[in-house]
């Protein structure tokens, strides 16, 4: 962890002269596994320009639509005003992903959760198959 703040503050200084902002997602196979850490890096760093790119999928590794929707709605009321970016994945209730609406991700759910905060920004879909 340390030596990626090292590395962080370095990136976070370019950031700053240049004006832009630099996502970090929370995964469970990250460094950042979870919105607390996310907000913790956050505020360890001490930059405007550190924001969060947020995946419901990647918050769980198994759970059910219940489970699912009970973390992304902790997760979204954590990182409230910090969010830059979503992602539409979903997950399988066994763990594997899914496309957007096939898992138990509730979207409509996840989506009025994020409005409610004040997002207005992207909402990227992908892990999607040639077909769809």
């Amino acid at each position: 962890i340390a030596t990626m703040a090292r590395e962080m503050e370095k990136a976070l200084r370019l950031a700053e002269r240049h004006g832009i902002d630099l996502g970090i997602e929370p995964e469970q196979a990250n460094i950042v596994t979870s919105a607390e850490d996310a907000i913790r890096l956050i505020g360890e760093m001490g930059s405007k320009r550190l924001r969060i790119v947020l995946d419901p999928a990647n918050l769980f590794e198994r759970a059910n639509a219940e489970q699912a929707r009970s973390i992304v709605a902790e997760a979204v009321e954590c990182v409230a005003g910090h969010v830059s970016l979503a992602h539409a994945k979903d997950r399988f209730a066994d763990g594997r992903f899914a496309t957007a609406g096939q898992g138990v991700v509730d979207f409509a759910d996840f989506i009025a959760r994020l409005k409610a905060t004040g997002f207005d920004g992207p909402l990227v879909t992908h892990g999607l198959s040639a077909r769809e």
